[in-house]
């Protein structure tokens, strides 16, 4: 059985429809005082043997949604709970980087790990992170499928990292799409907002860029990119990246910028969300 959270209820969907399991129907509400329930009518008859909880943890409600339907599963005896992290949130605050900070991805890891037998992540940014949990834990790669919503047309492609870091990303992409080259831009973290870009020495003009990243959050760094690219004269560029968080004004400073468009996958869902992550999930289920 597919036991969606609320925010990743159209994987959960393209996921069953994928492994051929049942898609569990869950109850959400919210009380006057701000709590939540997540409820799963299906487990009432206490006999399934194995359930998959597929919830993107994109907010702290979303962590705490996680925790009851894991807790329900818990409740009606399942055997086996694989809890899929389609993004893991706080997964990027890996070190107390001042002193009397908490490590979040630490904190979060531990709390899901007491509720599942097994844990898959996509794409975390860190991958180390699997280390953090208490059970088994596995990451499968979406990067590749960001090639299929791509034109077909691309001219002389170039797939751009926005540093050395996302490089494999990006060769990802390029390895499925065909065709191209990569390169990758020199970035500098000035603080947890604010970061540095240079452009290396590919030659951009004339061409169609697609600069790759795992997670586009504030599009800061993404947007300066896609400017830096307008300046030297790339022709189209588009962005492509596995989890299309896109906060607050993300898409309008990536349109600011000259993006021709953006592409993502369903692990966040989004009016991008051009591909689904659920074929590397089933996969390793």
């Amino acid at each position: 059985m597919i036991v969606p959270g609320s925010t990743s209820q159209s994987l959960a969907a393209a996921l069953a429809s994928e492994t051929g399991r049942e898609l569990a129907t869950v109850d959400y509400q919210r009380f006057p005082d701000g709590e939540l329930l997540a409820a799963v009518p299906a487990l009432a008859d206490g006999d399934v043997a194995d359930v998959v909880i597929v919830a993107a943890t994109t907010s702290s409600d979303a962590h705490v949604e996680l925790l009851q339907l894991q807790d329900a599963a818990y409740e009606a005896d399942v055997e086996h709970v694989t809890t899929v992290l389609p993004y893991m949130g706080y997964a990027r605050q890996d070190a107390a980087f001042d002193p009397g900070q908490p490590i979040s991805a630490r904190a979060v890891a531990r709390a899901v790990s007491t509720g599942t037998d097994r844990v898959v992540l996509v794409n975390p940014h860190e991958p180390a992170v699997v280390a953090r949990f208490g059970v088994p834990a596995e990451t499968v790669d979406a990067c590749p499928l960001l090639a299929e919503p791509l034109p077909d047309d691309l001219s002389d492609p170039l797939f751009l990292a926005p540093d050395d870091g996302a490089i494999r990303l990006a060769a990802s992409v390029r390895d499925a799409y065909g065709r191209g080259d990569t390169d990758y831009f020199e970035k500098t973290r000035l603080s947890g907002t604010e970061v540095t870009i240079e452009p290396s020495d590919a030659v951009v003009e004339g061409r169609d860029v697609v600069v790759v990243d795992d997670i586009v959050a504030t599009g800061s760094t993404m947007s300066e990119a896609i400017a830096l690219l307008r300046e030297r004269g790339a022709d189209r560029v588009l962005a492509a990246c596995v989890h299309p968080v896109l906060a607050r004004s993300a898409r309008t400073r990536l349109a600011r910028a000259g993006v021709e468009a953006v592409v993502g996958t369903d692990t966040v869902e989004r009016a991008v969300s051009a591909v689904s992550a659920a074929p590397v999930v089933a996969e390793v289920l």
